[in-house]
């Protein structure tokens, strides 16, 4: 059986920032991964070129049945933290919007940067090596692995993300062997994922296929501005993914089509100055032309916008503003970005990511109950949970004196 001082279930973002980490002090990390390269997500990420930290990262931009969770790792490993990393390693990178950075050349920098920052600490990395069996020891944890070899460590690192994307290889495994050391699992849902369509409104909508247009998107209490693109099964776009993230099954999402403007106003004005146009035709000078042609239909508006009311005109106004539609549903784990839910925080120390319950067992990254907003966010958890734990595992040996004995 060959022994480590910690082993890392899970090469990706949060696994190789942990393992560059925990061996920081000398203590021998493994690092396991069933893919044949590490850090997938992170490869095609942000259109290949990872959207790798936001600039505005804070506990706000979380969702978690503990929301305090989150702000312990946050707060002492920033993005501040990750950007000088960045720049120490010579990788340019731009704001793109919202304080969104990018890699301004390829995504896979930050995966070659995490690797290169594991061989500096000493950590290893074995790939194609599928877990079969976990079993607690007096001396800390056994791993077994599909070809029967037998692994054992004194710490254990879940960090093995959660179902999104199952075409990559994306499995509840983090959540089962959490389970089986006695961890609750909160409910779990695709995040940060595309809205479908269904019956008349999908059928209304199909001619406006491949429209982008920017929105006010509201839901569960949630409000995001940012663009919508229309597409043949629904809804997709920054807005419409972030707003699915707080949306349940069977309620309404809320579109205001003219965000930052005073609607009411502009109406009014084109009401006054450009009577004689259709509804229409005086909505394409507000919104593209497809856009403004289904909202005076979808209103029921085939008249000139002198023939408004003061009645009609505020009922004008409500339609583009407050477009009350119900989703079918969502695209599911097949194009999800994250998964919501997951380890529940209940029983994980928030500085050092380790079990309350079980001595030795970490759980990091999107594993755990803790899901960031699109833009960057979800990766400066993986960065600052994997630092957390693995500062924790390297003092925590570093202080027994077992590192590398």
């Amino acid at each position: 059986m060959n022994r480590y001082d910690c082993l890392i279930l899970g090469a990706g973002a949060a696994g190789m920032m942990c393992a560059a980490h925990a061996a920081a002090k000398g203590a021998r990390v493994l690092v396991i991964d069933h893919a044949r390269a590490p850090g997938e997500k992170i490869r095609i990420s942000g259109g290949g070129r990872c959207n790798f930290t936001n600039l505005y990262a804070g506990p706000e931009n979380y969702l978690s049945e503990n929301p305090h969770f989150v702000k312990s790792a946050l707060a002492r490993y920033t993005q501040w933290d990750f950007i000088d990393l960045v720049g120490r390693h010579g990788i340019a990178w731009h704001e793109k919007t919202l304080g969104q950075l990018f890699c301004d050349g390829k995504a896979t920098q930050i995966v070659d940067m995490l690797l290169a920052e594991m061989q500096r600490t000493g950590a290893s990395l074995r790939l194609q090596g599928s877990v079969t069996q976990i079993t607690r020891t007096g001396r800390g944890f056994a791993v077994t692995l599909e070809t029967g070899k037998a692994l054992a460590a004194e710490t254990l690192v879940l960090a093995t993300g959660g179902k999104s994307i199952p075409k990559m290889g994306a499995t509840d495994f983090a959540h089962r062997i959490a389970r089986q050391f006695g961890h609750r699992i909160t409910e779990t849902r695709p995040g940060l994922v595309p809205f479908t369509l269904s019956g008349p409104l999908r059928d209304g909508l199909a001619p406006l296929s491949g429209l982008s247009v920017p929105v006010q998107a509201r839901a569960g209490g949630a409000s995001f501005e940012e663009a919508m693109l229309i597409t043949h099964r629904g809804l997709s776009g920054p807005a419409m993914l972030q707003v699915s993230s707080y949306w349940r099954e069977g309620e309404e999402i809320a579109l205001n089509l003219l965000p930052g403007l005073d609607a009411a106003g502009r109406l009014r004005d084109l009401r006054t100055g450009q009577g004689r146009k259709s509804v229409a035709k005086a909505l394409a000078t507000l919104l593209p032309a497809r856009l403004a042609d289904h909202a005076a239909g979808r209103l029921g508006l085939s008249c000139n916008m002198a023939d408004l009311s003061d009645t009609r005109l505020a009922a004008l106004v409500e339609g583009l503003t407050d477009w009350r539609l119900k989703p079918a549903g969502t695209e599911g784990y097949r194009t999800a970005e994250v998964t919501l839910g997951g380890i529940a925080t209940d029983d994980i120390d928030a500085r050092t990511m380790e079990s309350r319950n079980v001595p030795g067992l970490y759980m990091i990254g999107e594993a755990v109950d803790v899901t960031g907003w699109l833009g960057g966010y979800n990766f400066q958890w993986a960065w600052s949970s994997g630092w957390a734990a693995g500062t924790a595992i390297a003092a925590r040996l570093a202080d027994r004196g077992t590192a590398g004995s």
